[in-house]
């Protein structure tokens, strides 16, 4: 029996963060993970064809570059390995008609962008980055923060007394508005609308829902300042760094070995965990569990009976989000898009008809069909960095985050629902077969260049890590119900459970998801 101060569940963003961060403090630490290597939705592999690189899952960096994990450890992850790779173009989007709108890491070509596509939305978007930017002390301390903590009803009370009480219910009604009105009321262009429309499916949104505006505007801030950057040689060399900036502090990983069972000592304090192979990881300090809520109070918290009344009553309300699909790409030569050139120097690149595009997509993944016409979000890893593929070659990074988990229909008729609703791989490849078809008719050599295809479902992403239960690659639910206060059960304080000792983090946890390692860091801080 091994005993640490502290032993992680899990290994993906967070629990690496917290990993590091600890390891900071002095503490001993051991991070578990069942898979063969670490990361979670990091990972890193050759899918489609010898020399071809691709991020599986998540890939663009942008929330981790500007977090205070970030902050925190990427002197010494650079140290270790860790370099961005950019565009000067990090997003945009084209529609079915080819035209199309690009956003730049400058705001006055941005602000001139908007003013050609409507006389008077470049100042609209000059005015709410410029007011956003006066607000963001207070937004992202709410938004990334510990709610439950002194800081934060403090942090409450200073600006009830600057702004007064009723200007703070103000501005917080303002800030729960849904994407859709926020876009309609502001911009005058359709096509600016089809540009932020689909950034709020990112944070696990869509355009009706509450707060989705906020967050559309936090990421146009995010990205006009930080890019959408990714990883030179993949999102490998992050967990690398990560890896050996953990074991330089003293740390221990440990793969291929699964978790089965958080262990509470005779004072009712978490002391440890169980593992598969009967060996035992004893905790001097606590257990850390980066999983969603039914993987540790169903799975790892069983042998401990049932759970306190009001965990049981969430868990039971507990719900997923849609799904998610990812689709990779190996291409003989770089793509040549239709209409603007630098189509081919965006990071990420969304194909929608635009606002009402978007929302009934989601509307169609959330009744259980498959999407008409989904959004596709389209990265182009090798436009960043060429190492991600042979000389002259390219990869693409498709994500779809309108699909639904169980499958009821086909929105276009199309497509025969099977049986017991459930995915299959003809399934999955014959709706690829659609996303290629809409793909291939922006990209003028598209059929002479595509050299190999790997699609992944809601279930073979599950395969992959089980906390994205269902497909869900956010750990649950995002509206605002499911949130905040509110995340991830109705009774939760933040990072704490009912266990003295016992501490969860990850995408199912506030902040939410993202790979900022917010909560990670935000636990980890709070630890000695």
């Amino acid at each position: 029996m091994s005993t640490y101060d502290y032993v992680i569940v899990g290994s993906g963003i967070n629990a690496l963060v917290a990993a590091a961060i600890l390891g900071k403090k002095g503490a001993s630490v051991l991070v578990l993970e069942r898979n063969e290597a670490i990361g979670g939705c990091l990972r890193t592999e050759e899918v489609t064809a010898p020399g071809f690189i691709h991020d599986v899952m998540a890939t663009t960096l942008t929330r981790f570059r500007i977090s205070p994990s970030y902050a925190a450890l990427g002197k010494d992850l650079e140290a270790r390995g860790l370099s961005f790779a950019d565009s000067s173009l990090p997003t945009g989007v084209l529609r079915p008609d080819g035209s199309s709108v690009l956003f730049a890491m400058d705001r006055k070509r941005n602000i001139a962008t908007f003013d050609s596509l409507a006389d008077g939305d470049g100042a609209a978007f000059a005015r709410e980055m410029d007011a956003l930017g006066g607000d963001a002390p207070f937004l992202f301390a709410l938004l990334g923060g510990t709610l439950w903590s002194r800081s934060t009803a403090k942090l409450l009370a200073l600006e009830a007394w600057r702004r007064g009480l009723r200007n703070l219910a103000a501005w917080l009604g303002k800030a729960l508005v849904p994407a859709r009105h926020h876009l309609e009321a502001t911009y005058r262009s359709e096509a600016v609308h089809a540009l932020w429309a689909p950034w709020v499916l990112h944070s696990g949104l869509g355009p009706e829902s509450a707060y989705s505006a906020t967050m559309a505007r936090v990421i146009a801030f995010a990205i006009e300042m930080a890019g959408c950057p990714i990883a030179v040689g993949g999102v490998r060399s992050l967990l690398r760094a990560f890896e050996l900036l953990i074991i330089d502090q003293g740390g221990t990983i440990r793969t291929s070995i699964e978790a089965t069972s958080v262990l509470v000592g005779s004072t009712g304090r978490a002391a440890g965990v169980l593992l598969s192979n009967g060996e035992t990881a004893n905790a001097r300090k606590g257990v850390i569990c980066s999983t969603t809520p039914d993987q540790l109070y169903r799975r790892l918290l069983a042998v401990c009976g049932p759970p306190p009344a009001e965990i049981a009553d969430g868990l039971k309300n507990f719900r997923y989000g849609n799904g998610n699909m990812q689709i990779h790409y190996a291409l003989s030569g770089r793509p040549r898009w239709n209409g603007d050139p630098d189509l081919a120097k965006v990071a990420l690149l969304h194909l929608t008809s635009g606002l009402d595009g978007v929302s009934r997509a989601s509307n169609e993944a959330e009744r259980g069909l498959l999407p008409a016409e989904p959004t596709i979000c389209v990265g182009q890893p090798t436009a960043l960095d060429a190492s991600r593929a042979p000389p002259g070659a390219a990869v693409l990074w498709l994500q779809l985050l309108e699909i639904p988990r169980f499958i009821k229909g086909d929105a276009a008729g199309l497509i025969a629902a099977p049986s017991d609703r459930r995915w299959t791989e003809d399934l999955r490849e014959t709706y690829a077969d659609r996303i290629e078809q809409r793909l291939a008719s922006h990209i003028q050599n598209f059929a002479e260049i595509k050299l190999a295809r790997r699609v992944y479902s809601p279930p073979d992403l599950e395969e992959m890590n089980i906390n994205l239960e269902r497909g869900d690659p956010y750990g649950g639910y995002c509206g605002l119900d499911q949130s905040f206060f509110w995340r991830p059960l109705k009774s939760s304080t933040g990072h704490q459970t009912f266990i003295p000792g016992l501490y969860h983090i990850g995408a199912s946890v506030h902040p939410g998801p993202s790979l900022s390692g917010s909560s990670g860091f935000l636990a980890a801080s709070s630890l000695k």
